[in-house]
Order: C-alpha cells, then sequence, then structure tokens
C-alpha cells in the first residue's frame, strides 16, 4: 500500500510478506522501506547461502540467543553489516558500507575520511 503524503512524497506502508522463495524478485533486490521477506530455511547452512545469494549486500539481520551461533553468522554473511538482535543501529565512529553491487568503500568514520585524503611528502632544501 503506497502512503502519498501532503509533500508529495510516495511511502510504503510497513509491510511482511510471507513464504518468499529464493526466485522471488523480492529477495534477490535491495528494497528501502519498511517491508520484511520472510524465508523459511533449516539449517544455518541453509540461511547463510540464502543471504549470499543476491549481488547485493549491505545489511543483514540475525536474531538468535546464541552468541556462538551469532559470530558464526557475522562471520559467513556476506554483507557491509550485520545486525544481531536489533536492526538499524549506527554510529557516526563506526564505517557503513556494503559490498557487492550495494556500494563499494565506506561512510562515516576514519576509514571513511582515509578515501577522501591524499598523502604526500616534500623534501625542500632551504639555502
Amino acid at each position: 500500500e503506497r502512503i502519498l503524503t501532503e509533500t508529495g512524497g510516495s511511502y510504503m506502508a510497513p509491510t511482511i510478506f510471507e513464504n518468499v522463495t529464493e526466485k522471488m524478485q523480492l529477495a534477490r533486490e535491495e528494497v528501502f522501506g519498511p517491508v520484511l521477506g520472510v524465508m523459511r530455511f533449516d539449517t544455518e547452512e541453509e540461511a547463510v547461502s540464502l543471504a549470499n545469494a543476491t549481488v547485493y549486500g549491505l545489511a543483514s539481520a540475525v536474531w538468535t540467543s546464541n552468541l556462538s551461533t551469532a559470530h558464526r553468522m557475522v562471520r559467513a554473511i556476506n554483507a557491509g553489516v550485520v545486525h544481531v538482535n536489533t536492526y538499524g543501529g549506527a554510529d557516526i565512529t563506526v564505517p557503513l558500507g556494503g559490498v557487492k553491487q550495494s556500494g563499494f568503500g565506506r561512510d562515516k568514520s576514519l576509514h571513511a575520511i582515509d578515501k577522501y585524503t591524499d598523502l604526500k611528502t616534500a623534501w625542500i632544501a632551504l639555502g
């Protein structure tokens, strides 16, 4: 459902899609908005395979009560950001960016500032 505001913007209402399969466009492309595609899996390996079966890799999320599982998933998922038991956290001191076709490089933090800086050495003899 589209929500049109008085400013003329076009926004999506929060939407949940159940039984999403890896063949659906929703599973393969980035969706910017309050949209959740729910995919079923039986094993960690299958979950990682589903998460990585896309040309994009901006952000992902894992919900688990097992810290070892969380660490394995963070290492295995090919995304610039992996949230665990939360979503949307950000801080100016932490680099933000995607992998694959979700972008190259990082925004925020000193890691990003370095990309805009060229270092140069000059040796000058005076007199």
